[in-house]
């Protein structure tokens, strides 16, 4: 049982730092569609 506990803590640690390098590592492209929101004048003080 000790061995299983040794082997699940090793699989688990080695996916984290596994997922934290391909995250920082990963180039995320930035979204390519162009955002248009109208915002009415009534917000802006005059």
């Amino acid at each position: 049982m000790r061995f299983f506990y040794r082997l699940f803590g090793t699989v688990l640690a080695l996916s984290l730092i596994g997922g934290a390098v391909f995250l920082l590592t990963w180039d995320i492209p930035p979204p390519s569609a162009p955002i248009k929101k109208v915002i009415p004048n009534e917000r802006f003080p005059s």
